[in-house]
């Protein structure tokens, strides 16, 4: 039963960083072919596209009736991608922003996680939230893509480097790129599908909730391509775009993934421990990591290591909450603080330096 279950699980974590893959290829390629910058290319089709793992596998969650594995995924996530893909992206020689629009956009993650913990206090997510969520994103791909027109020649180069594409050849393999597109979503369909039933099927056999799977499992298996993009990007050192990712997903996480999810689901249910927990922490490690880089401070590898640590430092609480252990929140929530408070102090004196 675990070895079937293991074995659905890493096959539609495979099936969803392909047709993932896919979809941003022919996405990008679409985009291009119409005249879309490359700058707004990787902070809305890219980011968005790398979140598309998210989104099915949460849509498909919710029409299974398995909330708890709908907003676990999209929450889960979200921690991942500021703790551990951050912290390992600046492991390779750091990370710095200089755009102005994801600089802009980071405070914007703070508050909507502080909105969907505030819409979910009743713990339900309804038809008239997800309505709200996903207004929330048409607005902001909206406001990304006249913003990210008039971003600095230095910035429009970086995403030209990583997106950018001749006309000629855009318009040349657009058909190409639609028939991309279609087998990305197909692949993901399929994958969401296999990753949904293999977690719920795991979380039976170890004899834990479907929402420990869900934020831990499934929201790592669903952020690999996030992972896999920001990395490359950090690593030919293109910071602004393996930060723009990370904001950009999780913007898309909480608006796009939420809301669709409690419109398929009619609605999902939101656990307590979600409210008490895991919603106060996605915001916390929000407040811990971005502002940092929202006022164009670096995160030195050292750092990246400590946010890598506050991340398996979660996951421990979890497992440790799981097995009647009884971690205390209260210890959870002092660790992430003083990871804040370091971060803080270390950007503070690095900047006095640089004056």
């Amino acid at each position: 039963m675990i070895a079937l279950a293991v074995l659905a699980v890493a096959a539609g974590v495979l099936l969803l960083v392909g047709g993932a893959e896919a979809l941003v290829r022919g996405a990008s390629r679409l985009a291009a072919a119409v005249g879309i910058s490359p700058v707004v290319v990787g902070l809305t089709v890219v980011a968005f596209g790398t979140s598309a793992p998210e989104l099915a596998v949460s849509v498909r969650a919710a029409l299974a009736g398995s909330g708890e594995v709908a907003i676990g995924n999209a929450v889960g996530s979200n921690i991942f991608n500021v703790l551990a893909i951050l912290g390992v992206s600046a492991l390779f020689g750091g990370l710095v922003v200089h755009q102005r629009l994801v600089r802009l956009d980071v405070p914007l993650v703070v508050a909507v996680t502080g909105v969907v913990w505030w819409l979910a206090r009743d713990q339900s997510l309804g038809v008239g939230d997800g309505i709200v969520l996903l207004a929330g994103i048409v607005a902001y791909t909206a406001v990304s893509y006249l913003v990210g027109r008039d971003e600095p020649e230095t910035v429009g180069a970086e995403y030209d480097e990583a997106f950018g594409q001749s006309p000629t050849v855009a318009r040349r393999t657009w058909p190409a790129a639609v028939g991309l597109v279609l087998v990305g979503l197909a692949v993901l369909v399929g994958g969401a599908q296999l990753l949904v039933v293999g977690a719920t099927d795991l979380a039976r056999a170890l004899g834990v909730s479907d929402l420990i799977i869900g934020l831990t499992v499934v929201a790592v298996g669903t952020s690999l391509p996030e992972l896999a993009t920001s990395v490359v990007a950090a690593r030919k050192g293109e910071r602004d775009i393996a930060v723009g990712n990370v904001v950009g997903s999780n913007l898309f996480n909480l608006l796009a993934v939420l809301g669709a999810a409690a419109l398929a689901g009619g609605g999902i249910d939101v656990p307590a421990a979600v409210i008490a927990t895991d919603l106060p922490v996605a915001l916390l490690v929000a407040l811990v990591a971005l502002p940092a880089l929202a006022i164009g401070l670096t995160l030195q590898p050292w750092e990246g290591a400590l946010l890598i640590a506050g991340y398996l430092g979660y996951v421990a609480y979890l497992v440790v909450g799981a097995t009647g252990g009884g971690a205390g929140r209260m210890a959870l929530f002092a660790g992430l603080g003083l990871l804040a408070v370091v971060l803080v102090i270390a950007g503070v004196l690095l900047d006095r330096r640089r004056r």
